[in-house]
């Protein structure tokens, strides 16, 4: 068991995490606990892919480790997976174990606010293992810094674990071929986290051809947002579950540009007891990746 009883599943607030890490003014307190709870800082940003280790070096959670989206949350050598392909398993479990975490270990991602670069990401690939105990940081180091919680410097080297002993749930992982096999299904069964200007090709900053889906409902992530932390879960479900149309959460697929944004819309789905939905791995990037694949605007 996780020292946290009950586990944090979802997310975990600044106050909870700063009593866990023991008063949070100290740091080797925080160091002293990291064998039951690991803190991971998964600040990325798409514009400038390098800032993110330049950030964590200035200040980050004192504990925590840090995982770089392209290097550690993707693996950029598989082609024709989208933008952020999903690292190979082995890669995946082994880089868990350098870090410190095992089966046992509470695990709390966080970013630089709202969870959705990259902190819903490693949430949701922890999951595909079978880690029931991870959590998103609500608001991530802008609630923390906001509540005036210290940030320390250096890198942190945790013990090391042998590779997780998890496997991904493949079937937890939407391709491409099984979208294109379901475009005909009545809408609600697919939805994509962009921005609105994204979905409907007005505008496409990051891949070669804008637009969406066919037949995709648009959900841009930020609405689940209220000044960078999870809305409350009523008014989540209040608005997301119409969007399912007739479909149960089980049988939704949620995407993005590449696979990054839509994990955040899962972890609100499933605050909000939307529990179920897959994530299309590849997501729009991926979906590009065949030209023969229809593509919509408007």
């Amino acid at each position: 068991m996780s020292m946290i009883d009950p586990p944090w599943t979802t997310l975990v607030g600044v106050d909870d995490l700063a009593a866990a890490l023991g008063g949070a003014t100290r740091v080797m307190d925080a160091r002293a606990v990291a064998s039951t709870l690991r803190v991971i800082d998964a600040r990325a940003s798409l514009a400038d892919p390098a800032s993110a280790a330049q950030a964590y070096a200035t200040g980050h959670i004192p504990g925590a480790v840090r995982a770089d989206l392209d290097r550690d949350l993707s693996d950029h050598a598989r082609q024709g997976l989208g933008r952020h392909p999903l690292p190979r398993e082995g890669d995946f479990t082994r880089r868990l174990g350098e870090w410190g975490i095992g089966p046992q270990t509470q695990v709390v991602v966080y970013d630089a606010g709202d969870g959705a670069m990259a902190a819903a990401r490693l949430w949701w690939m922890l999951r595909l293992l079978g880690h029931q105990a991870v959590a998103v940081l609500d608001g991530g180091l802008a609630a923390w810094q906001a509540a005036g919680l210290p940030l320390a410097t250096g890198v942190v080297a945790p013990q090391a674990l042998p590779p997780y002993p998890g496997r991904f749930d493949e079937g937890r992982i939407v391709s491409a071929d099984e979208v294109l096999q379901r475009l005909s299904q009545a809408p609600g069964w697919l939805i994509d986290a962009r921005a609105g200007e994204r979905f409907r090709g007005e505008v496409e900053p990051l891949d070669p051809v804008a637009g969406h889906v066919p037949g995709a409902v648009n959900r841009p992530f930020a609405l689940n947002v209220r000044e960078g932390r999870l809305r409350p879960a009523d008014e989540l479900r209040a608005e997301l579950a119409p969007l399912l149309g007739e479909h149960g959460p089980s049988d939704v697929v949620l995407m993005c540009g590449s696979g990054v944004t839509a994990c955040h819309l899962l972890l609100a789905m499933e605050v909000a007891g939307l529990q179920g939905p897959r994530v299309f791995a590849g997501s729009w990037s991926g979906w590009l990746a065949d030209s023969s694949r229809p593509v919509a605007t408007g």
